[in-house]
């Protein structure tokens, strides 16, 4: 059996990464929330996921798959302030990783997730973003994805960020 296709944004990361993006699609689709990757924000960061929900809600997903890469990742702070709720997802062998304070388990969520589907073990707090963030993140958000869409019909746009 061919593995599942690896999304565009993944190809330079391991193979798990792209598997566990799927899984997480999978996941957000069925709770009606849909996600573009590899989206940079205001700060320098560039967060792996950002999906959008019904409400105009924005989730942030980190993804990690191995677990030096877990452990010495400091920058996933910063992603806070643009996102109404925070996820980390990782296959589940790295799921008990995630139960350190470091990880601050008492706000972030935790998605375990392969190339077939995701699970929530852990839901993410509810951070409600500021009216004027939330306004400029929203409208970033659909840009970056209609850009995005618009470089499948005239691949000559190039893809953008």
């Amino acid at each position: 059996m061919a593995s599942a296709p690896i999304p565009d944004c993944f190809v330079d990361q391991p193979p798990i990464a792209g598997e566990v993006a799927r899984g997480v699609t999978r996941l957000f689709c069925r709770q009606d929330l849909f996600a573009i990757c590899e989206v940079p924000l205001p700060n320098g960061r560039r967060a792996d996921m950002m999906a959008i929900d019904g409400k105009g809600q924005l989730v942030i997903v980190e993804i990690k798959v191995s677990r030096s890469d877990l452990l010495g990742d400091s920058k996933w702070i910063d992603y806070l302030d643009y996102c109404d709720r925070f996820y980390w997802a990782v296959p589940s062998a790295l799921s008990s990783i995630l139960d350190e304070p470091r990880f601050l388990p008492g706000e972030a969520g935790l998605l375990v997730a392969d190339r077939y589907d995701a699970a929530v073990w852990r839901e993410a707090a509810h951070r409600p973003l500021a009216p004027a963030r939330r306004k400029a993140e929203l409208l970033r958000f659909a840009r970056r994805a209609a850009r995005r869409l618009s470089a499948q019909i005239d691949p000559t746009l190039g893809a953008g960020s």
